[in-house]
Protein backbone atom coordinates (compact mmCIF):
# COMPACT_ATOMS: atom_id res chain seq x y z
CA UNK A 1 0.00 0.00 0.00
CA UNK A 2 0.78 3.21 -1.15
CA UNK A 3 0.10 4.85 2.85
CA UNK A 4 3.29 2.57 3.97
CA UNK A 5 5.37 4.89 2.50
CA UNK A 6 4.56 6.94 5.64
CA UNK A 7 6.19 4.88 7.84
CA UNK A 8 9.80 5.59 5.82
CA UNK A 9 8.89 8.98 6.58
CA UNK A 10 8.20 9.27 10.09
CA UNK A 11 11.68 6.63 10.74
CA UNK A 12 13.36 9.15 8.90
CA UNK A 13 11.95 12.21 10.12
CA UNK A 14 12.54 10.71 13.42
CA UNK A 15 16.45 10.39 12.57
CA UNK A 16 16.28 14.20 11.56
CA UNK A 17 14.64 15.13 14.80
CA UNK A 18 17.88 13.97 16.56
CA UNK A 19 20.04 15.51 14.58
CA UNK A 20 18.29 18.96 15.37
CA UNK A 21 18.44 18.17 18.70
CA UNK A 22 21.76 17.63 18.84
CA UNK A 23 22.64 20.84 16.26
CA UNK A 24 20.59 23.10 17.99
CA UNK A 25 23.20 23.19 20.78
CA UNK A 26 25.31 25.44 18.74
CA UNK A 27 22.88 26.54 15.53
CA UNK A 28 20.20 28.72 15.97
CA UNK A 29 17.12 27.91 14.16
CA UNK A 30 17.32 30.01 11.04
CA UNK A 31 20.02 28.37 10.45
CA UNK A 32 18.87 24.88 10.80
CA UNK A 33 15.55 25.88 8.56
CA UNK A 34 18.26 27.38 5.93
CA UNK A 35 20.64 24.52 5.52
CA UNK A 36 17.68 22.21 5.75
CA UNK A 37 16.07 23.89 2.95
CA UNK A 38 19.30 24.45 0.93
CA UNK A 39 20.42 20.76 1.52
CA UNK A 40 17.11 19.38 0.30
CA UNK A 41 17.29 21.90 -3.13
CA UNK A 42 20.78 21.27 -3.81
CA UNK A 43 20.27 17.16 -3.99
CA UNK A 44 16.71 17.47 -5.91
CA UNK A 45 18.12 19.81 -8.36
CA UNK A 46 21.33 17.56 -9.03
CA UNK A 47 19.14 13.96 -9.30
CA UNK A 48 16.64 15.95 -11.90
CA UNK A 49 19.61 17.05 -14.12
CA UNK A 50 20.94 13.86 -13.53
CA UNK A 51 17.83 12.00 -14.57
CA UNK A 52 16.62 14.83 -17.53
CA UNK A 53 13.71 15.94 -15.45
CA UNK A 54 12.23 19.58 -15.32
CA UNK A 55 11.49 21.58 -12.10
CA UNK A 56 9.60 23.99 -14.04
CA UNK A 57 6.29 23.81 -13.04
CA UNK A 58 2.42 24.90 -14.03
CA UNK A 59 1.00 25.28 -10.54
CA UNK A 60 3.26 27.75 -8.83
CA UNK A 61 0.73 29.86 -6.49
CA UNK A 62 -0.37 26.12 -5.03
CA UNK A 63 3.31 25.91 -4.16
CA UNK A 64 3.68 29.02 -3.06
CA UNK A 65 0.43 28.65 -0.59
CA UNK A 66 1.77 25.01 0.57
CA UNK A 67 5.12 26.33 1.29
CA UNK A 68 3.47 29.19 2.84
CA UNK A 69 1.86 27.38 5.32
CA UNK A 70 4.28 24.48 5.74
CA UNK A 71 6.94 26.81 7.09
CA UNK A 72 4.44 29.29 9.26
CA UNK A 73 3.32 26.15 10.59
CA UNK A 74 7.28 24.84 11.10
CA UNK A 75 8.21 28.05 12.91
CA UNK A 76 5.02 28.20 14.63
CA UNK A 77 5.84 25.23 16.05
CA UNK A 78 9.22 26.23 17.56
CA UNK A 79 7.97 28.96 19.22
CA UNK A 80 5.52 26.28 20.89
CA UNK A 81 8.18 24.41 21.69
CA UNK A 82 10.11 27.34 23.09
CA UNK A 83 6.82 27.82 25.47
CA UNK A 84 5.48 24.50 26.18
CA UNK A 85 6.76 21.69 27.99
CA UNK A 86 8.38 19.76 24.76
CA UNK A 87 5.70 16.09 25.69
CA UNK A 88 2.70 19.55 25.71
CA UNK A 89 4.01 20.69 22.49
CA UNK A 90 4.81 17.76 20.62
CA UNK A 91 1.01 16.20 21.33
CA UNK A 92 -0.86 19.30 20.16
CA UNK A 93 1.22 19.59 17.11
CA UNK A 94 0.77 15.87 16.53
CA UNK A 95 -3.37 16.96 16.20
CA UNK A 96 -2.82 17.34 12.77
CA UNK A 97 -3.99 14.54 11.36
CA UNK A 98 -7.51 14.88 13.77
CA UNK A 99 -7.78 18.30 11.66
CA UNK A 100 -7.34 16.35 8.53
CA UNK A 101 -10.31 14.27 9.43
CA UNK A 102 -12.00 16.99 10.50
CA UNK A 103 -11.47 18.99 6.86
CA UNK A 104 -12.42 16.04 5.49
CA UNK A 105 -15.76 15.51 7.16
CA UNK A 106 -17.12 19.08 6.91
CA UNK A 107 -15.86 19.21 2.87
CA UNK A 108 -17.74 15.67 2.69
CA UNK A 109 -21.08 17.23 4.43
CA UNK A 110 -21.75 20.21 2.82
CA UNK A 111 -20.72 18.91 -0.60
CA UNK A 112 -22.60 16.07 0.17
CA UNK A 113 -19.91 13.82 -2.42
CA UNK A 114 -18.20 11.28 -0.15
CA UNK A 115 -18.90 8.79 2.60
CA UNK A 116 -17.14 10.03 5.78
CA UNK A 117 -14.53 7.24 6.91
CA UNK A 118 -15.92 6.65 10.36
CA UNK A 119 -13.30 3.66 10.96
CA UNK A 120 -10.97 5.61 10.12
CA UNK A 121 -11.16 8.78 11.86
CA UNK A 122 -11.92 6.17 15.23
CA UNK A 123 -8.42 5.02 14.66
CA UNK A 124 -6.56 8.52 14.45
CA UNK A 125 -8.61 9.28 17.90
CA UNK A 126 -7.29 6.29 19.08
CA UNK A 127 -4.19 7.31 18.04
CA UNK A 128 -3.99 10.43 19.13
CA UNK A 129 -5.04 8.94 22.65
CA UNK A 130 -1.76 6.87 22.71
CA UNK A 131 0.22 9.85 21.68
CA UNK A 132 -1.50 11.85 25.13
CA UNK A 133 -0.73 8.53 27.25
CA UNK A 134 3.12 8.09 26.00
CA UNK A 135 3.65 12.19 26.59
CA UNK A 136 1.74 13.55 29.46
CA UNK A 137 1.35 16.06 27.96
CA UNK A 138 0.47 19.38 30.76
CA UNK A 139 -0.09 22.67 30.70
CA UNK A 140 -0.99 25.67 32.83
CA UNK A 141 -2.85 28.84 32.65
CA UNK A 142 0.15 31.11 31.70
CA UNK A 143 1.55 28.86 28.71
CA UNK A 144 -2.29 29.47 26.79
CA UNK A 145 0.05 31.68 24.29
CA UNK A 146 2.27 28.58 23.90
CA UNK A 147 -0.53 25.95 23.70
CA UNK A 148 -2.55 28.02 21.15
CA UNK A 149 0.03 28.76 18.88
CA UNK A 150 1.08 24.70 19.36
CA UNK A 151 -2.59 24.20 18.07
CA UNK A 152 -2.84 26.90 15.28
CA UNK A 153 0.82 25.01 13.98
CA UNK A 154 -1.20 21.56 13.90
CA UNK A 155 -3.94 23.08 11.58
CA UNK A 156 -1.48 24.38 8.92
CA UNK A 157 0.53 21.40 9.14
CA UNK A 158 -3.21 19.41 8.37
CA UNK A 159 -3.88 22.19 5.49
CA UNK A 160 -0.28 21.68 4.33
CA UNK A 161 -0.65 17.83 4.30
CA UNK A 162 -3.84 18.51 2.18
CA UNK A 163 -2.22 20.84 -0.06
CA UNK A 164 0.42 17.83 -0.65
CA UNK A 165 -2.29 15.70 -2.09
CA UNK A 166 -3.84 18.53 -4.11
CA UNK A 167 -0.42 18.83 -5.67
CA UNK A 168 0.06 15.10 -6.15
CA UNK A 169 -3.58 14.84 -7.69
CA UNK A 170 -2.83 17.68 -10.04
CA UNK A 171 -0.03 15.36 -11.50
CA UNK A 172 2.70 17.33 -9.99
CA UNK A 173 5.27 15.06 -9.14
CA UNK A 174 7.43 13.98 -5.70
CA UNK A 175 10.58 15.88 -6.36
CA UNK A 176 9.12 19.00 -7.90
CA UNK A 177 7.05 19.18 -4.37
CA UNK A 178 9.89 18.56 -2.26
CA UNK A 179 12.03 21.23 -4.14
CA UNK A 180 9.73 24.29 -3.76
CA UNK A 181 8.85 23.55 -0.07
CA UNK A 182 12.54 23.41 0.33
CA UNK A 183 12.96 27.18 -1.45
CA UNK A 184 10.52 28.43 0.81
CA UNK A 185 12.75 27.07 3.88
CA UNK A 186 15.40 28.81 2.15
CA UNK A 187 14.01 31.86 1.79
CA UNK A 188 12.21 31.71 5.65
CA UNK A 189 15.39 30.79 7.09
CA UNK A 190 16.83 34.07 5.30
CA UNK A 191 14.89 36.56 6.09
CA UNK A 192 14.58 34.91 9.93
CA UNK A 193 18.67 35.02 10.06
CA UNK A 194 18.96 38.30 8.85
CA UNK A 195 16.98 39.51 10.76
CA UNK A 196 18.11 38.05 14.01
CA UNK A 197 21.77 38.92 13.53
CA UNK A 198 21.05 42.55 12.49
CA UNK A 199 18.65 42.39 15.79
CA UNK A 200 21.32 41.02 18.15
CA UNK A 201 24.69 42.30 16.43
CA UNK A 202 23.83 45.26 14.54
CA UNK A 203 25.47 43.24 11.07
CA UNK A 204 23.85 41.29 8.84
CA UNK A 205 25.12 37.70 8.89
CA UNK A 206 23.88 34.09 8.51
CA UNK A 207 25.67 31.20 9.62
CA UNK A 208 28.05 31.38 12.91
CA UNK A 209 31.55 29.78 12.38
CA UNK A 210 30.73 26.28 11.51
CA UNK A 211 32.45 22.97 13.22
CA UNK A 212 33.52 19.69 11.48
CA UNK A 213 30.11 18.76 13.61
CA UNK A 214 27.98 21.05 13.41
CA UNK A 215 28.33 20.84 9.55
CA UNK A 216 27.59 17.10 9.40
CA UNK A 217 25.06 17.83 11.71
CA UNK A 218 23.24 20.46 9.48
CA UNK A 219 24.03 18.23 6.57
CA UNK A 220 22.34 15.14 8.09
CA UNK A 221 19.58 17.61 8.60
CA UNK A 222 19.09 18.11 4.76
CA UNK A 223 19.52 15.25 3.94
CA UNK A 224 16.80 13.25 6.22
CA UNK A 225 14.75 16.12 5.41
CA UNK A 226 14.63 15.79 1.88
CA UNK A 227 13.96 11.77 2.39
CA UNK A 228 11.48 12.21 4.35
CA UNK A 229 9.44 14.48 2.34
CA UNK A 230 9.82 12.48 -0.43
CA UNK A 231 8.33 9.49 1.16
CA UNK A 232 5.77 11.63 2.85
CA UNK A 233 4.46 13.10 -0.18
CA UNK A 234 4.54 10.02 -2.82
CA UNK A 235 2.42 8.49 0.72
CA UNK A 236 -0.30 11.46 0.86
CA UNK A 237 -0.08 11.02 -2.95
CA UNK A 238 -0.86 7.88 -4.05
CA UNK A 239 -2.27 6.58 -0.35
CA UNK A 240 -5.79 7.29 1.27
CA UNK A 241 -5.08 10.76 3.15
CA UNK A 242 -6.48 9.34 6.69
CA UNK A 243 -4.45 5.87 6.77
CA UNK A 244 -1.08 7.97 5.55
CA UNK A 245 -2.32 10.55 8.36
CA UNK A 246 -2.64 7.81 10.63
CA UNK A 247 0.22 6.30 10.26
CA UNK A 248 2.05 9.77 10.89
CA UNK A 249 1.68 9.10 14.65
CA UNK A 250 4.64 6.23 14.25
CA UNK A 251 6.94 9.41 14.71
CA UNK A 252 6.33 9.84 17.80
CA UNK A 253 7.12 5.98 18.47
CA UNK A 254 10.22 5.92 16.61
CA UNK A 255 11.45 9.47 18.78
CA UNK A 256 10.56 8.05 21.86
CA UNK A 257 12.91 5.03 21.24
CA UNK A 258 15.38 7.11 19.58
CA UNK A 259 15.43 8.69 23.11
CA UNK A 260 15.94 5.43 24.97
CA UNK A 261 18.37 4.96 22.93
CA UNK A 262 20.55 7.91 22.81
CA UNK A 263 19.67 10.07 25.93
CA UNK A 264 18.25 7.50 28.01
CA UNK A 265 15.35 8.07 28.42
CA UNK A 266 12.64 6.09 30.10
CA UNK A 267 9.09 5.24 29.70
CA UNK A 268 6.30 3.69 32.13
CA UNK A 269 3.98 1.16 31.91
CA UNK A 270 1.41 3.91 30.50
CA UNK A 271 4.28 5.12 27.69
CA UNK A 272 4.44 1.76 26.47
CA UNK A 273 0.62 1.04 26.33
CA UNK A 274 0.54 4.27 24.21
CA UNK A 275 3.14 3.21 21.61
CA UNK A 276 1.13 -0.32 21.40
CA UNK A 277 -2.22 2.27 21.14
CA UNK A 278 0.11 4.10 18.34
CA UNK A 279 0.86 0.71 16.79
CA UNK A 280 -2.66 -1.68 16.86
CA UNK A 281 -4.48 2.07 15.45
CA UNK A 282 -2.26 2.31 12.09
CA UNK A 283 -2.41 -1.45 11.65
CA UNK A 284 -5.73 -1.63 12.16
CA UNK A 285 -6.57 0.89 9.89
CA UNK A 286 -4.10 -0.05 7.41
CA UNK A 287 -6.48 -3.39 6.83
CA UNK A 288 -9.41 -1.34 7.31
CA UNK A 289 -9.00 0.29 4.41
CA UNK A 290 -7.21 -2.70 2.13
CA UNK A 291 -10.76 -4.24 2.94
CA UNK A 292 -12.61 -1.52 2.01
CA UNK A 293 -10.70 -1.34 -1.08
CA UNK A 294 -11.03 -4.94 -1.87
CA UNK A 295 -15.08 -4.39 -1.48
CA UNK A 296 -15.21 -1.65 -3.99
CA UNK A 297 -13.15 -3.33 -6.40
CA UNK A 298 -15.03 -6.28 -5.93
CA UNK A 299 -18.43 -4.76 -6.52
CA UNK A 300 -17.31 -3.24 -9.30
Amino acid sequence: MQSLWMLLASFVFAIMGVCVKLASETSSTSEIVLCRGATGMLIIYALTRMRGLSLKTALPWHHAWRGFVGVTALWLWFFAIGRLPLATAMTLNYMAPIWIAAIVFTLGWWHRTRRFEWGLAAAIGLSFVGVALLLKPTIHAEQWVGGVTALVSGFLSALAYIQVRKLGQLGEPEYRVVFYFSASGVVAGLISGLADSWLHSGRLQMLHDLSATDAVLLLSIGLTATIAQMAMTRAYRYGAMLVTANLQYTGIVFSSLWGILIWGDRLDPWGWTGIAIILASGVAATFYNARSSSSKASSQ
